[in-house]
């Protein structure tokens, strides 16, 4: 059975405020299985974005495995922007949570696929 979005996001944001690092909740999806998009703000006007693997790359046995979107780069805040928008209008049950980091530090290692 899968972790509930809703819980995985409370325990990442408890994970982050464990390592002094804020994190907000900006869109709040589906409690049970909405997906989860990350949205690292590097405070400069960029943003790094982490989103849900698609579906068959997520056989690495893991709970939520996530990807770098954007190969990984920053881009503009206004892209992050249209780009979540545009992953709304699809689904209306994600979930968007911002972490502040200059350096852009997820803390999404052990969700990350390879």
């Amino acid at each position: 059975m899968r972790l509930k979005a809703g819980i995985w996001i409370k325990a990442y944001i408890r994970r982050l405020a464990s390592e002094g690092v804020m994190a907000v909740v900006v869109r709040h999806g589906d409690d049970d299985a909405g997906a989860v998009f990350i949205r690292v703000n590097r405070l400069d006007g960029s943003s790094n974005l982490f989103g849900p693997a698609p579906a068959g790359l997520d056989e690495a046995q893991m709970e939520r495995p996530m990807m770098a979107l954007f190969d990984g780069r920053p881009v503009r805040d206004e892209e992050a922007d249209d780009y979540l928008e545009r992953q709304r209008s699809f689904d209306s049950d994600l979930w968007i949570v911002e972490v502040e980091s200059r350096d852009g530090r997820h803390y999404l290692d052990d969700w990350l696929l390879r």
